[in-house]
């Protein structure tokens, strides 16, 4: 158990993450206690800031105390406690403590350095802890940096490594020219949210419900969504529209009439035939028949995705994909043979109990499908996830992501003829990697690049969705959130569409 005596909260979750990716699997706590490993302090004064680790007198856990000196009992922040603690070590530096995000930098950079003394290791991204990272490279490349003063920036100030730097810079250009054609002030994407899948995974933690509950029952949510839909359609009315998003859950577990209304729908009330894309994720093969692909061809969707996640049939069987190998491949060629000529497929790295073997045949059995694009994703176990919730029944699986995965990963994706055009980073991410998708030429998905930067509004519909507004003259965002579960999203529709009304113009 660690402890955090953090002076300020603002600067608490980014100290936090920073101990996960250091220490993953440790608890904390806000008072010092018998129970702690150590206990980070933080001290801020005039124009100074002060980040300290406290370890027990005596060892921290058998590493290197590197000479600090013991303070005698009582004369700490821990007065009163029969533990007597010692300054394992500290850090002092400046900041300008109204200017909260340059403070936030310098505490995470000094925090950072001396985690990295303490374990002996460092991190790809360094002391970042956000999860749009190219962001950071794509704002100075809009605003005129060269392309070395990014790299000078990245290195100083968050000190990641070469690779991940080279990575997002290489990534943020290419966005840069994807996202050229777009209107900002006017133009708009629409995001379509499904909360309907199969059978919930053991890492999942998206708004999804099994399908099962729902037969014969899925008119309601229908109905509630068309008019969230109808009002969206009517505030947005004579902007562009520039992508359309249908994600989930798995939107092709519904029933392939569901689907036809719903794009019956969108077409009568929104100018859909000017998107420069519209994506349905089919994720799930246990969930796609030729009747539905049928219906997605007739509606003239351009982009879908098949998502195996691991092609090895153990792992599918682990986590609760209640699909075969051989299905994967299946519904790939049947999309296919229906001249579906952009199919995008994710794959997780640091699945349980997968280890290079795994990884290796998994890309080998993908590169002969030859997919458009191919999302790489480092498996990032959330609160609400089935393996993080049920600790006891999963503690023992094992977990491992490592840069041999990751490098492979990126490597096969290359052998491919793709290139990196989008990246985003989680919460709780195996290895401290990121997620990154690679695309051939002319197949990448701009609403995935949208949603990460944050250049655009998007508009969203749908148990669980977040409408994000943006105001790019005043480099201001705004967003409200839809509730997540489906009963109540159905029963409080016109109060999901009256927090639409504060924030869309």
């Amino acid at each position: 158990m660690i402890g955090l005596l953090i002076q300020d909260n603002a600067y608490e979750q980014d100290i936090r993450e920073l101990l996960m990716s250091f220490y993953p699997g440790e608890t904390y706590a806000h008072e010092v206690k018998d129970e702690l490993g150590f206990y980070v302090e933080t001290k801020l004064g005039q124009g100074e800031i002060s980040v300290l680790i406290w370890d027990r007198d005596g060892g921290r856990d058998g590493m290197d105390q590197g000479g600090a000196a013991a303070l005698p009992a009582g004369q700490g922040p821990e007065e009163g406690n029969p533990v007597s603690w010692k300054l394992s070590v500290s850090r002092t530096g400046t900041s300008d403590l109204s200017d909260h995000s340059a403070t936030k930098n310098v505490v995470k950079k000094m925090f950072y350095q001396m985690l990295m003394e303490r374990t002996g290791t460092g991190l790809p991204w360094g002391s970042l802890t956000g999860i749009r990272p190219t962001k950071i490279a794509l704002t100075r490349l809009e605003e005129g940096w060269d392309e070395d003063a990014i790299r000078s920036f990245m290195k100083e100030t968050y000190m990641a490594s070469d690779e991940k730097i080279n990575l997002s810079i290489e990534i943020a250009a290419r966005e840069k020219k994807l996202l050229e054609p777009l209107d900002y002030e006017r133009g708009y994407s629409l995001y379509v949210g499904i909360p309907f899948c199969p059978t919930t995974c053991l890492y999942c933690s998206f708004t999804s419900y099994p399908i099962s509950k729902w037969t014969g029952r899925t008119g309601l949510y229908l109905e509630a969504l068309f008019k969230e839909l109808e009002y969206t359609a009517g505030k947005m009315k004579g902007r562009p529209l520039d992508t359309i998003y249908f994600g989930g859950g798995t939107p092709t577990s519904l029933p392939a009439e569901d689907i036809h209304a719903i794009l019956c729908k969108l077409e009568d009330l929104f100018d859909t035939g000017h998107a420069l894309e519209f994506t349905v994720e089919a994720g799930r093969p246990d969930s796609i028949t030729e009747e539905k692909l049928k219906v997605l061809r007739n509606h003239g969707i351009t982009r879908i995705s098949i998502n195996p996640q691991t092609m090895n049939q153990k792992t599918l069987d682990l986590i609760g994909r209640r699909h075969s190998v051989e299905m994967v491949k299946e519904r790939f060629w049947m999309a296919r043979e229906l001249g579906f000529d952009n199919i995008n497929m994710d794959l997780i790295m640091g699945l349980p109990e997968e280890d290079m073997d795994d990884v290796r045949h998994t890309l080998h059995e993908v590169k002969e499908l030859a997919p458009d694009s191919l999302t790489v994703h480092s498996l990032a176990i959330k609160r609400a996830a089935r393996l993080n919730m049920f600790r006891e029944q999963y503690g023992d699986l094992k977990i491992s992501n490592t840069p041999e995965m990751i490098d492979l990963s990126a490597a096969c994706a290359r052998e491919m003829g793709m290139e990196p055009y989008y990246l985003y980073r989680q919460k709780n991410m195996a290895g401290n990697f990121e997620n990154v998708g690679y695309s051939l030429p002319g197949k990448a998905c701009i609403y995935n690049i949208l949603i990460m930067e944050e250049m655009q509004t998007i508009a969203a519909c749908g148990a669980g969705t977040t409408t994000k507004v943006v105001f790019p003259s005043e480099n201001r965002r705004e967003r409200c959130e839809n509730v997540k579960e489906v009963e109540q999203y159905i029963s409080r529709i016109d109060e999901m569409i009256g927090r639409k009304e504060k924030i869309l113009l």
